[in-house]
C-alpha cells in the first residue's frame, strides 16, 4: 500500500542532499499486520526527522523500502510479488520486517535490486542504513534474535485515519505454537512499562485520536517478562486517565482473560467490551498436536465467564482448519463448537505449512483441498450467525465513528464499538432529519435501523430524539 508523505520533517537534517540541494526521496510499501504497520510508521518518522522526504508515490523515488510479511505462503508469495514488480521498474530496494528477518541472505543474492535487509528487530536503524546504502554499501541489518521494542520517544509518523491509531504494548511471543514461525521472526516477549505506554497514548490522543487498538502478540500476557505476572487489568485501569473514547484491545488469550482483567473491561469506561480471541480449534486433540494443551479446559468455562460479567461483550475469534492429523469428527466437534458459541465475528484459515515450524513435519498432512471444502462448511455455518448477532442491534442508537463521507449523497460510512479497524464490518448512514450528518473523524449517535451478515445500517440521531428514546425507556421501565 502506498504510504502518504509526513506533513514535515525535522530540520535537523543527516541525509546528503541530491544535485538540487534537496535531501532525497524515499517510497514505502506496506505488507502485514498492524504490528508490522507501527513499525512502518517508526521509519517514516525516523526518515522525516533526518530530513528525508517521503512520498506516497513510488514513481517519485529510487529508492523503496518494503516492510514485507512472512506469517503464511500467501503472505510470502504477495511480499515476492511486489519486491519484483518494484524491481522491474528500475527500483533499488530496502528489504525490511519479517521476509528480511526470515530468509536473509537469500534476499541479497536472488535480487540484485536489494541493497539492503533489515530484520524486525532493526527498524530503528533506517536512517543509518539508508546512509549506508547511498554511500555504495550494501547491508544487512538483520539481527540473529530480534531483541528492540519502540517506545514512545522513537519519531512516528501515523498512517492510518487521524482518528484510529495502533499502540504496541509489546513484541514478540513465549509461546510456541506447533503451526505459528513468529517466534522466529520477532523473538521472545518484551513488554514495554506500563508508564510509556500511557504516555504514548497520551501523545495519540493529542493528535485527535478517537480510537485506540492495543496490539501485541499475546496481549493477555502483557506484562509477564517484566514483574512475573500479567499486568493486562494495571494497563487498562492506567488507560483510563486517557483521554481517548474507544480503547481496544486484540490478541486475547483465555487463559489471560483473569477475574481482574475482566473487572478492568467492565469497569474502565473508555475499554470496549471486544474480545478478540484466537482460539484456533476446539477439540482436545487437535490443540494437543498444536501445542496448545492448555486451552481445551479453559476455554469453554472463559466465554461462560465473559457472557456473564460482560453482557454485551462482542466475540471475535480465528480457527485453522486442515490441521495435521484433522479428521471429519475432530472438525464435527469444531462445528458444533461454533453453532453452540455463536460467536460475532469468525475468520477461518486453512492450515499453511510453514517451514522451520513443528506442524511441517507432522504426519497424516490433510489435502488442501479437503482443507479447503472444511473452511467453506465453516464460514456457510457462521454466516447465519453472524447475520442474527447483528441484527440484534437494530433499534439501538450506538456512538459511530465516521471514517468516510460522500459530500454528493450525504451517506456516510463508519463503525460501532462492535467493529474493529479494516478485519470487521462497517456502518452505513444516512442522514438524519434535517440533513444531520458528520465529518470523518468524528463520533455521532447513529440509530441502527437494518442489518445483513456483515454490516450495518442507521440514521444520525439529534438530541431530541435521544432524549425521547431515554424517556421511553424509563416509562416502559417504570
Amino acid at each position: 500500500m502506498g504510504l502518504p508523505t509526513p506533513a514535515s520533517a525535522s530540520s535537523r537534517s543527516s541525509a546528503p542532499p541530491d544535485a538540487a540541494g534537496r535531501s532525497p526521496t524515499v517510497a514505502f510499501a506496506h505488507l502485514g499486520c498492524e504490528k508490522n504497520r507501527v513499525d512502518t510508521e517508526h521509519m517514516l518518522g525516523l526518515l522525516a526527522e533526518a530530513g528525508y522526504r517521503v512520498s506516497a508515490d513510488e514513481n517519485e523515488a529510487s529508492v523503496v523500502v518494503v516492510n514485507t510479511c512472512s506469517f503464511i505462503q500467501d503472505a510470502r508469495e504477495e511480499s515476492v510479488r511486489t519486491l519484483v514488480d518494484l524491481a522491474e521498474q528500475g527500483k533499488e530496494l530496502i528489504i525490511a520486517g519479517c521476509l528480511a528477518q526470515h530468509f536473509q541472505e537469500e534476499l541479497l543474492e536472488s535480487l540484485p535490486e536489494a541493497r539492503a535487509i533489515v530484520g524486525t528487530g532493526d527498524y530503528q536503524h533506517i536512517v543509518s542504513v539508508l546512509q549506508r546504502v547511498e554511500a555504495g554499501e550494501r547491508v544487512n541489518q538483520v539481527s540473529a534474535t530480534p531483541t528492540f521494542v519502540a517506545d514512545e520517544h522513537l519519531p512516528r509518523y501515523r498512517t492510518t485515519s487521524e482518528a484510529v491509531a495502533y499502540l504496541k504494548v509489546a513484541e514478540g511471543c513465549d509461546y510456541r505454537c506447533a503451526f505459528c514461525i513468529i517466534p522466529k521472526l520477532r523473538g521472545d516477549q518484551r513488554s514495554r512499562p506500563i508508564d510509556s505506554i500511557v504516555a504514548e497514548a497520551h501523545q495519540l490522543a493529542d493528535q485527535g485520536v478517537q480510537e485506540l487498538v492495543l496490539i501485541s502478540q499475546i496481549t493477555t500476557n502483557y506484562g509477564l517478562d517484566l514483574v512475573g505476572k500479567p499486568q493486562l487489568a494495571e494497563l487498562l485501569r492506567a488507560l483510563a486517565a486517557v483521554e481517548i473514547p474507544w480503547i481496544r484491545v486484540h490478541y486475547a488469550y483465555p487463559t489471560g482473560l483473569t477475574a481482574e482483567v475482566l473487572a478492568a473491561y467492565r469497569e474502565v469506561p473508555n475499554v470496549l467490551p471486544y474480545l478478540d480471541l484466537p482460539l484456533q480449534h476446539s477439540h482436545p486433540e487437535v490443540l494437543r498436536a498444536m501445542n496448545r494443551p492448555w486451552q481445551a479446559d479453559v476455554t469453554a468455562g472463559v466465554l461462560g465467564r465473559i457472557r456473564e460479567q460482560l453482557p454485551d461483550a462482542v466475540l471475535r475469534t480465528t480457527f485453522i482448519v486442515g490441521f495435521p492429523g484433522e479428521t471429519e469428527e475432530h472438525f464435527q466437534h469444531l462445528l458444533a463448537f461454533v453453532a453452540e458459541q455463536r460467536f460475532d465475528h469468525v475468520g477461518v484459515f486453512t492450515f499453511s505449512a510453514e517451514e522451520g515450524t513443528t506442524a511441517a513435519k507432522l504426519p497424516d498432512q490433510v489435502p488442501i483441498e479437503v482443507a479447503q471444502e472444511r473452511r467453506d462448511r465453516l464460514m456457510a455455518l457462521q454466516q447465519p450467525i453472524a447475520a442474527e448477532r447483528n441484527s440484534a442491534w437494530v433499534g439501538r442508537i450506538v456512538d459511530v465513528l465516521i471514517e468516510q463521507d460522500n459530500p454528493t449523497t450525504g451517506e456516510m460510512i463508519g463503525r460501532c464499538a462492535r467493529f474493529a479497524p479494516e478485519v470487521d464490518g462497517e456502518v452505513r448512514i444516512s442522514p438524519g432529519i434535517g440533513g444531520l450528518s458528520a465529518a470523518p473523524g468524528t463520533m455521532v449517535p447513529v440509530r441502527i435501523t437494518a442489518a445483513d451478515t456483515y454490516d450495518l445500517r442507521g440514521t444520525v440521531v439529534g438530541a431530541a430524539a435521544m432524549v425521547q428514546e431515554v424517556r421511553g425507556e424509563r416509562r416502559q421501565g417504570s
